[in-house]
């Protein structure tokens, strides 16, 4: 019989920028099946994209994320602020993929990480839509706005306590409109639950008001 996988991790293709060893790929997928996480879906194969996660309620998000690089050995870097550079452990969040970026900046946070796809042949980006764990009445646009600016397809990413799966969508393209990127992610995260799940509801997959 053929071997099967118990965490369903997809196989990545050659476009996907590698990270980590062996060992690191032991312990995330060791981790992942110790605590009965698995995968569901397919990382598309591309050089370069923009993947969100959500929801996000809790503190266990990101430690769960990197563990789930771990097991996959795929690199995915991640915005941090411009002051970590002066931070004592700076090496350790460079390695786990932090990239620093100056909020004060004028030409402005989207136009500075745009420049990192425009210097990478492999790039992938993640992003917190919802930026705290703590409810939100709208999602932040930024990785909307970063996607379309460096023309890259942006890949919804869920943690879904209820099931322990790690689920990976289509990628859509930015060129698409914001209103249906938003339609495609309410679709993708209909029945995702956060580990808190009064943290998180379909109704913030929006942007702003205008005149908010």
């Amino acid at each position: 019989m053929p071997n099967v996988d118990p965490l369903n991790a997809p196989v990545l293709g050659n476009q996907i920028p590698r990270w980590g060893s062996r060992a690191m790929r032991w312990l995330g997928r060791g981790i992942l099946r110790l605590l009965g996480w698995r995968f569901a879906g397919t990382v598309p194969n591309l050089p370069k994209m923009v993947l969100i996660g959500a929801p996000h309620t809790s503190n266990w998000d990101f430690p769960l994320a990197m563990v789930a690089l771990f097991a996959l050995n795929a690199r995915v870097y991640w915005l941090g602020k411009h002051t970590f550079v002066n931070s004592p452990i700076k090496p350790l969040l460079l390695w786990m993929g932090g990239v620093a970026v100056d909020r004060r900046a004028a030409h402005g946070v989207v136009e500075e990480t745009a420049v990192q796809f425009q210097t990478h042949d492999q790039f992938l980006l993640g992003l917190s839509p919802e930026g705290t764990r703590s409810l939100v009445p709208y999602w932040k646009m930024g990785f909307f706005y970063i996607a379309q600016a460096a023309d890259v397809p942006i890949v919804p990413v869920a943690l879904d306590f209820g099931s322990k799966t790690i689920g990976i969508g289509a990628p859509i393209w930015p060129a698409a409109g914001e209103t249906a990127v938003l339609d495609h992610m309410k679709k993708f995260y209909k029945d995702v639950q956060g580990k808190y799940p009064a943290k998180f509801s379909l109704e913030t997959i929006r942007p702003r008001l205008r005149d908010g």
